[in-house]
């Protein structure tokens, strides 16, 4: 008796692609491995909603979290941007745009730093897969419209707040102007991902290794800890990359790094990958300038003949 197995399901969005067999590309001035900062600027509802917690959730209002949290903003915030200031180091802010309410001189700093603006939803206290596809695209219209009043542009990029995704969030993000998404993290290069009006969207790499949240948060790693694996994991990208151009993200939020014990373990880790900048090896840009370099790479290929 043969066994007829059923297909599984997939995402649609992007063939399987094994990382050794694609054509070749560099990134400007022939550098092999690129290296950004994803610096998550967050907002949240006092009272109810989501957040990560420093302890068990209490009733609400959960003063413990909510206060915690909020200590990113009013502290940890700016003492991670005079870190990034020392080292010359540009980020992607990935911002609620609640902020612009809550703390706009915040905003205004980063912007002064000439760094790149990605939509990030309007609150981290609520989950963008909850919403209706009528809802998720006045939320990702809304977000454009008030980034590009804030900046004088409108955001290339977007983080879905806890990654969360509908079905229908790639097309709907093609649909209102977005140039590519940092929901995903099932690759080390950046690739176009299929989208129902045929418009290209970009997926750029985006951590959940190096990312401050499951790995601090989620799997209790101390500071010292979390930096060792920055370290690591940048040594060993760069030994590859001599193969391939690679992307290395770093995902950081203020209220967990931006604590002075993990701040400098942070500072030696950003220290290392600084010096290797400074010897001319990588290149540490944004996901908006990786996005930009992938389309100008993508325009100079030749047409397919018909």
């Amino acid at each position: 008796m043969t066994m007829t197995f059923p297909s599984i399901p997939d995402s649609g969005r992007f063939a399987y692609s094994a990382i050794t067999q694609r054509p070749d590309f560099r990134w400007p001035d022939g550098k092999r491995l690129a290296v950004y900062i994803g610096f998550n600027l967050e907002h949240f509802a006092f009272g109810e909603g989501l957040g990560a917690g420093i302890g068990p959730a209490s009733p609400q209002p959960d003063v413990l979290n909510y206060s915690w949290r909020e200590y990113g903003n009013r502290v940890g915030a700016w003492r991670c941007l005079e870190l990034f200031d020392q080292l010359c180091l540009p980020t992607a802010a990935l911002i609620n745009t609640a902020l612009m309410e809550h703390c706009p001189d915040l905003l205004q700093a980063v912007m002064a730093r000439g760094d790149e603006l990605v939509g990030h939803g309007h609150s981290n206290s609520f989950r963008q897969s909850d919403y209706t596809e009528e809802q998720e695209r006045e939320l990702l219209a809304g977000c454009r419209a008030r980034i590009e009043q804030l900046q004088g542009k409108p955001p290339a990029g977007w983080l879905s707040p806890w990654i969360s995704e509908s079905r229908a969030t790639p097309d709907l993000l093609s649909e209102e102007g977005y140039g590519y998404t940092l929901n995903w993290a099932h690759d080390d290069q950046p690739m176009q991902m299929q989208t129902r009006s045929g418009r290209a969207l970009w997926s750029i790499p985006y951590p959940q290794e190096l990312n401050d949240i499951p790995m601090i948060m989620g799997r209790h790693l101390d500071g010292s800890a979390f930096a060792d694996m920055v370290i690591d994991n940048f040594d060993e990208m760069l030994n590859q990359s001599k193969q391939q151009s690679l992307v290395m993200g770093i995902a950081l939020h203020p209220y967990i790094v931006g604590q002075p014990y993990r701040l400098r373990h942070l500072r030696r880790a950003l220290r290392h990958i600084a010096i290797a900048r400074d010897a001319g090896t990588i290149w540490v840009t944004t996901p908006g300038a990786i996005c930009e370099h992938m389309q100008t790479l993508q325009a100079a290929q030749p047409a397919s003949p018909a």
